[in-house]
């Protein structure tokens, strides 16, 4: 048997080896490659796929309320459902937003919808559904503009047969409505889209659908709710939608979002940083599809401080009603004589402190035939005063020297060569100063101006001499008072009043009796409030306190701060000249032949003041009617003032002699407040908010006290 021979291996080509090991050292590489990827960038890796960010929004809070002086709630936040839109960062296209339109048009109602939406807003809808028809119609030479000048030549192009299909379409209106209010939305802040009537329902319904609606939430809202109604919501003020655009600057730097609700007018704007309070930050964490992953309170909002105002809201609510039935009583008895009159304005404070305690005003619309609360009048609109400011001409003529405590004239019609003859309501015969305030004389007024003008010689129809600059003399006298300038009040506007322009000799005559210059309710207000105050000029306040924000809607939480009296200056007069001004006043109220004395001599609360009747012109249709503006100025008790008043009723017929609807009102004001003031007394709830504060602590010491020996 032969031997078997073996098999011969047969080697691999050696091209073939070459190419395994390539391909071997290809793998090698990716593997440690990936190596490297894990070990050295494995977490950045991972962050990439995870690709989530963190945004931050702001959602606001709710105001600060407002209180009268004994703590009554007066303006209120009102809890409402809201619908709410945040864009995401870097914003959402027009496209998304009509997207979300569309989809929340369905759930939601938009009520009379094409009075919401212009020509413009349409032919923006128009745009973003024909974007590439609107564009093909531009120029050459339009395509080169800037973008919005290119956008503005593209709205142009739209005609109205383009969109006139929109004008009856309610459901396309509601959709346009919703998108311009999703417009208006800033990034990263929620902005209203609905929060008036939101019903249960439609709540619900968007709620329900959040995950379709990208940016659309449906948080708890609050809105402003003024307890009283229309009694000094005027003063109150109000809000707006989103800071103004001519001061952004100003409210951005201050951590405002352009979608921000902020005090618009009145108190609302006078104390906005006190009522806005601190929002709420939350930190969102998106992932790269934009969802909410996650989130987070950074910050807890807190709510804006509170308000304590002066003002008694019971006696606002009396003295509303007085100047409204006093005003109506004289127009329908009078209605041809008073077919110019249609305003009462009265302003009632504390003339030791400068707290206000009833701002009112009263209009009557001839159009409407109906009365409404013009109350920012008394602060707006500026008349003739009359001999309600004689008081102040007094002070100027002792102050100055150009007459002497006691002096005494003539009262009988003076004339200046080339005027009218000017006059006292009647001869009076001889009255000296204190006398001229108790029966109003005109020509003791008049005896004054030409001295503080230079004339002691005055001689009937004859010229006169006098230094022009004895106009500006009076009224620096004047402006001490707060006459011909801004009172200080705590309110975001005030009107000065006008001053007179012609500086002839019979105008300063008519100066010092109130028929040349103008003033406010409120300037009036704070002279009687300085003569009754021994001089002492007090800025007049509409808030007492700042509290902090309490959850218990009968008590008010800590003080804050509190505004006490602030003296803005002592006229620069003798007291015994203040004394003297003071007797006069008195007389005028408490004895017989006093101007305002069968109105007030039986009153109980001894009060003391001056009247007032100015002249006055209305032009209709190019033809002048003559008017009197009738006034009361005063204060009571006469030896411990707590209370002072101007009452302004401008452009009355002849009636102040049958229907004296100045002296009715005061009478009726003052009446109010002290028999308002005598309840409380009796009730024992005629208390400073600090007095309640301190009988609840020592009321619960007590009880506690109680209860321990009793336990015992």
């Amino acid at each position: 048997m032969g031997k078997k021979k073996k098999k011969k291996f047969q080697q691999l080509p050696f091209r073939l080896n070459i190419l395994f090991f390539i391909v071997f050292l290809l793998f090698s590489t990716l593997i440690i490659q990936l190596g490297v990827v894990q070990i050295l960038f494995g977490e950045d890796a991972q962050d990439k796929i995870n690709a989530t960010e963190n945004q931050t929004t702001y959602n606001p809070v709710p105001r600060g309320e407002m209180y009268d002086r004994f703590g009554r709630l007066v303006l209120k936040n009102e809890a409402t459902r809201a619908i709410t839109y945040t864009p995401p960062k870097g914003g959402a296209s027009a496209e998304e937003k009509v997207t979300i339109a569309e989809r929340l048009a369905e759930l939601i109602d938009i009520k009379n919808p094409e009075d919401k939406v212009t020509e413009r807003d349409k032919k923006e809808y128009w745009y973003v559904l024909n974007q590439d028809e609107a564009n093909s119609r531009l120029t050459a030479e339009e395509k080169e503009l800037e973008i919005a000048e290119q956008y503005q030549a593209t709205l142009d192009k739209i005609t109205q047969s383009d969109i006139r299909y929109l004008d009856d379409n309610e459901d396309l209106l509601e959709v346009i409505a919703i998108k311009k209010q999703l417009d208006r939305a800033y990034e990263l802040a929620p902005y209203i889209v609905k929060n008036t009537d939101v019903t249960a329902e439609e709540y619900a319904k968007v709620a329900e659908h959040l995950n379709e609606l990208p940016g659309i939430d449906v948080p708890a809202d609050w809105k402003r709710q003024p307890v009283y109604g229309f009694t000094f919501k005027n003063f109150i003020g109000s809000i707006m939608e989103g800071i103004p655009s001519d001061n952004t600057d100003y409210y951005l730097a201050r951590g405002y979002s352009r979608s921000d609700r902020i005090g618009d007018t009145g108190l609302e704007n006078q104390y906005e940083n006190v009522l806005r309070g601190m929002k709420e930050q939350i930190q969102y964490t998106t992932n790269k599809s934009g969802n909410v992953v996650d989130s987070e309170v950074k910050l807890k909002g807190t709510q804006g401080n509170d308000l304590v105002l002066s003002v008694d809201i019971e006696l606002q609510q009396e003295v509303d009603k007085i100047v409204k039935e006093e005003l109506q009583t004289a127009i329908e008895m009078y209605p041809y004589q008073n077919r110019f009159m249609k305003d009462a304005l009265v302003a009632m404070l504390n003339p030791k402190t400068g707290e206000i305690l009833a701002l009112s005003g009263q209009r009557f619309n001839r159009e409407t035939n109906e009365y409404e609360d013009n109350s920012f009048r008394v602060l707006y609109d500026a008349h003739r005063p009359g001999s309600a400011i004689k008081g102040a001409t007094v002070l100027s003529g002792l102050q100055s020297g150009v007459i002497t405590p006691g002096q005494q004239f003539y009262d009988r019609p003076i004339k200046i060569k080339g005027t009218p003859e000017k006059s006292s309501y009647r001869s009076l015969g001889t009255v000296n100063d204190i006398d001229a305030l108790k029966r109003s004389s005109n020509v003791y007024m008049f005896y004054i101006a030409m001295r503080l003008g230079g004339e002691f010689n005055y001689q009937y129809n004859k010229s006169i001499s006098y230094n022009p600059d004895s106009f500006q003399e009076i009224r620096n006298y004047f402006s001490q008072f707060g006459l011909g300038v801004e009172t200080g009040i705590d309110y975001p506007y005030e009107s000065t009043g006008y001053k007179g322009s012609n500086p002839a000799a019979g105008n300063l005559l008519d100066f010092a009796i109130g028929q040349y210059d103008t003033y406010t309710t409120m300037q009036l207000a704070q002279y009687i409030s300085t003569i009754a105050n021994d001089g002492y000029r007090i800025r007049p306040r509409l808030v007492k306190e700042v509290r902090k924000p309490t959850v218990y809607n009968d008590k008010l939480g800590a003080v804050l701060k509190s505004y006490n009296p602030e003296v803005m200056n002592r006229i620069d007069m003798d007291q015994s000249y203040i004394d003297r001004v003071q007797e006069g006043f008195y007389k005028v109220y408490q004895e017989s032949g006093g101007t305002a004395y069968s109105y007030f001599n039986d009153a109980p609360y001894d009060p003391a003041g001056k009247t007032g009747t100015a002249e006055n012109e209305v032009y209709v249709d190019g033809k002048k009617y003559n008017t009197e503006n009738l006034t009361l100025v005063g204060y009571a008790p006469y030896d411990n003032p707590e209370v002072a008043f101007a009452v302004v009723v401008p452009n009355t017929g002849a009636i102040s002699g049958q229907y004296p609807i100045n002296h009715k009102i005061g009478r009726g004001i003052l009446d109010a407040y002290f028999n308002l003031k005598a309840e409380r007394d009796e009730n024992g709830v005629n208390m400073n908010l600090q007095e309640q504060e301190q009988n609840e602590e020592t009321g619960d010491e007590t009880a506690s006290k109680e209860e321990n020996s009793e336990s015992e």
